[in-house]
């Protein structure tokens, strides 16, 4: 990748979703540098055309109508275009589809990730891309994403690590709120519920199953005591691996997730009634339908028939790795955190931090001279960058380091 030049395209493929939007509004937002031309595709034309009113129009953005499961009309989309950014969510089942239509189509890629089923997939495709010259990253959203640079943070100050444990918690401010809103896509949700993961721990892979590997923690207010879960994520199976981290020792790498109690306790009980099966269709009147699907739609429909109802609430969240190792031979910890605290920079964001930091990966990529291959972004992105573009976004950046005891 080179620098944003006259006539550079990128293509947002999923673009009228709640993420991709995001990042599109980013991009064209006073705080980047976009590139001169940005297509947001997606199913339909016209909800890409409305993603493009509520951004006033830029006259950088144009719409297009794709279908994610037409290679072919895919290929056709991506050539001459520079970079696209694979919005579409990940259960859709389009990942492979897109990810080898750029390759065929010679256009750099980025997704937010695949709950590590895919982006193992697509790492094992690394030589191709070499060959071909083009460069891959994948998982470039806040978890995974943010979270991948925080742990590359922590690593970088550790001579031999011993473990990173990596956490996100999310908090809602605010009056309690009678209709469910997904924090991000309901399949996404269902996976980190309903599916087994995948750790590292004893220096290689385990299976583990859903809903456990529970865990409080003492946070600062407004979390205090809070309790993490085990979920699928990909950091686990990219992040030990890396350079500069699987040569240093570790044995021990963890993703855990919290959610606010409201929520945790109704993605539980969705579980317990069978969604947990998301992708397995059932049978209504002659129809097979998928479940995450069916859920979907109904909580969409939900949430536009009581609009009036959901309370103005304010989210927080925190994202932190805590890295156990030596430097200079004594005994140290790190924590590398970053806090988003809820600010009208983020108004119209359903995400703020996952469609930000992709914006962000983005424009640092396109400053840098990367090299071929797929990546994953501890692979890729010098920390301290990062984390300048983030700070103007209502990101706040901490970075501790403890000695503990003498090695």
């Amino acid at each position: 990748m080179a620098p944003w030049t006259s006539g550079t395209t990128l293509v947002v493929l999923g673009g009228a979703g709640m993420m991709a939007s995001g990042t599109v509004k980013d991009l064209v937002s006073n705080l980047s540098n976009a590139p001169d031309r940005i297509i947001v595709a997606d199913r339909d034309e016209r909800d890409c055309r409305a993603v493009i009113e509520r951004l006033g129009g830029d006259a950088r953005l144009e719409a297009r109508a794709i279908d994610a499961a037409d290679r072919s009309a895919l290929v056709a989309l991506l050539r001459g275009a520079e970079v696209c950014l694979n919005g579409v969510p990940t259960f859709a089942d389009h990942q492979m589809t897109i990810f080898e239509a750029c390759l065929e189509a010679g256009c750099h890629y980025v997704d937010y990730g695949g709950m590590g089923v895919y982006t193992v997939r697509q790492k094992a495709r690394h030589e191709d891309w070499r060959r071909a010259g083009l460069t891959a990253i994948l998982s470039l959203g806040s978890d995974p994403g943010l979270s991948n640079v925080l742990c590359r943070a922590v690593a970088d100050r550790l001579d031999r690590i011993d473990r990173i444990n990596l956490y996100w918690a999310a908090e809602a401010e605010g009056p309690a709120n009678p209709v469910l809103v997904p924090p991000y896509n309901v399949a996404t949700v269902l996976g980190e519920y309903a599916n087994a993961s995948r750790q590292f721990l004893d220096g290689r892979l385990v299976d583990v199953p859903a809903l456990s590997g529970f865990e409080t923690i003492e946070l600062p207010p407004p979390w205090g005591p809070t309790t993490f879960m085990f979920t699928q994520h990909s950091e686990p199976l990219t992040v030990p691996f890396a350079d500069g981290i699987s040569n240093k020792g570790i044995k021990e790498f963890t993703w855990k997730l919290h959610l606010p109690q409201e929520d945790h306790d109704t993605w539980v009980g969705l579980v317990r009634a069978g969604f947990g099966d998301f992708d397995d269709p059932v049978d209504i009147g002659g129809r097979r339908i998928k479940r995450a699907d069916f859920l979907a739609a109904l909580i969409a429909r939900n949430m536009r028939r009581n609009a009036g109802r959901i309370p103005e609430r304010a989210t927080r969240e925190l994202h932190f790795a805590v890295g156990q190792g030596t430097r200079g031979g004594i005994a140290t910890r790190v924590t590398c955190s970053a806090t988003l605290a809820p600010s009208a920079l983020h108004d119209g964001y359903v995400d703020p931090a996952t469609s930000m930091c992709a914006s962000v990966g983005l424009q640092l990529a396109r400053r840098m001279t990367l090299r071929p291959g797929v990546w994953a972004p501890e692979e890729v992105f010098d920390p301290a960058d990062f984390f300048a573009a983030l700070k103007p976004r209502g990101f706040e950046i901490s970075i501790v380091t403890e000695t503990t005891e003498a090695a």
